[in-house]
């Protein structure tokens, strides 16, 4: 049986429940002679020293090695697709950046001032190329994500091992793009920040701040912090940290905030949901194209704003959905600030003009969180979003000529996995709203 907080700290005074023993009888009785408290969980353990861990610790970190290994052989194999990205755009911006100036002019550019510190880190590694040297720090990235999922659970009760799991299970599913894309250094700055919350809003919220310079979405983590100093602290120390980052960045660098106007003119990306329907509407006759602009796959033709307008208003009645999830919340535990942070990710995920494969690399990490804590909600959510990661692997890589030419089965694709998608976000709402909004009382009716 659970027992709470207040009932916890009583458990340390003599009983005087009704019936109880007196304390002098406890202890005359060797029958009643209460055994020593328990070590605190991992007192033993030593982090350097692998023999002292877990023997699930021991597979959990067997498999994530042996994952990667495989991750980095397919990325070896596809060095001339997956990884283009890295090895000719983000190279080429780290030419630039070190000559003092954003990419200005360059639409590719639609990232936030703190991803010039990204694309500039790997030239930093010594005696490694600059894809190496990139590789490198995803990786380490991916198994500091590990590490803080691993620690967490070592460092309180009630913890699970789950999430990391599903971290380390996630990743794979989607081949070696993680391996080729900056979201998982991203993810593991917001990872940590969330789990830093609890016991230091301060520092969750610097981290976050950061995290939301070099890509947006860790802005939306810090909604479901607890009201009162927690949230408080948090965002302060988030918008302290954001904006000092942007003040240095537009300082040393010229045309820092030229990437605001790189995303006024991007259309509706083929694998949004938006381009679902195009998709569809290709199929019965609809004469719009596919052409390759703002570094994606969009689709150009008769009534392609509409459907980009639809995705913003989308967008915007998510938001206004969370500011009222927000005031209505009177139910707080332990996972309710890492639940609406998976809720929050995925409502602007799904409405989104662009989801890009990547993007399940921010989910899984939210989700990882959300499941390291018994009383989440997102357990249901966060299966589904493994079955879209494998869906989407089908889709991107392997069928994404099928996706490009609107084929039947390429269609089907993009129509499964933006399926589940919409469900894992539908359900993370449900569930976040039925655990923290509390009901109504039904009316009776009755006319005296």
């Amino acid at each position: 049986m659970v027992t709470d907080a207040p009932t916890a700290v009583g458990l340390d005074k003599p009983s005087t429940a009704l019936g109880a023993a007196p304390p002098a009888a406890r202890t005359e009785s060797p029958a009643r002679t209460e055994s020593p408290a328990p070590a605190a969980p991992g007192s033993r353990l030593r982090w350097y020293r692998p023999h002292t861990w877990p023997r699930e610790w021991l597979v959990l970190a067997a498999y994530w090695g042996a994952s990667r290994l495989l991750m980095l052989a397919l990325l070896r194999q596809g060095h001339d697709d997956i990884a283009r990205e890295v090895h000719v755009l983000y190279h080429r911006w780290d030419a630039q950046l070190r000559g003092g100036s954003f990419p200005v002019g360059d639409v590719s550019w639609q990232y936030p001032p703190g991803a010039a510190l990204v694309m500039v880190a790997p030239g930093l590694v010594p005696a490694v190329s600059y894809l190496q040297g990139f590789v490198l720090l995803m990786l380490a990235s991916d198994a500091a994500v590990l590490l803080a999922l691993t620690a967490a659970v070592h460092r309180r009760r009630g913890r699970s091992l789950a999430g990391a799991w599903l971290w380390a299970v996630g990743l794979p599913l989607l081949l070696s793009l993680p391996l080729a894309r900056y979201d998982v250094l991203v993810t593991g700055l917001t990872v940590i920040a969330l789990l830093a919350l609890p016991a230091g809003p301060r520092l969750g919220g610097m981290l976050a701040g950061l995290a939301a310079v070099i890509k947006v979405w860790p802005v939306l983590t810090l909604l479901g912090t607890p009201r009162g100093r927690t949230t408080r602290d948090s965002w302060l120390a988030l918008a302290a940290s954001a904006g000092l980052l942007l003040l240095l960045l537009g300082t040393a660098f010229r045309g820092a905030f030229d990437f605001l106007f790189a995303q006024q003119e991007r259309g509706v990306e083929i694998e949004s949901l938006g381009g679902t329907a195009l998709h569809a509407a290709r199929l019965f006759g609809w004469p719009g194209q596919v052409r390759h602009q703002y570094g994606s796959f969009e689709f150009i033709g008769p009534y392609v704003s509409s459907v980009a307008l639809a995705s913003l208003l989308l967008t915007a009645a998510a938001f206004a959905w969370l500011v009222l999830w927000r005031l209505r919340a009177r139910r707080w535990t332990e996972a309710t600030p890492y639940d609406a942070a998976l809720a929050a990710v995925l409502l602007f995920t799904a409405t989104s003009r662009v989801i890009s494969p990547q993007y399940l690399i921010w989910l899984f990490g939210l989700a990882a969180v959300c499941l390291t804590v018994g009383r989440t909600t997102q357990r249901p959510a966060a299966v589904l979003l493994l079955l879209v990661a494998a869906v989407t692997t089908v889709d991107y890589p392997l069928f994404f000529g099928a996706v490009v030419g609107s084929s039947w089965q390429g269609v089907a694709v993009v129509v499964l996995r933006n399926a589940l998608l919409l469900a894992a976000t539908l359900l993370s709402c449900a569930r976040l709203w039925r655990a923290t909004v509390p009901r109504r009382p039904r009316s009776t009716g009755r006319v005296s």
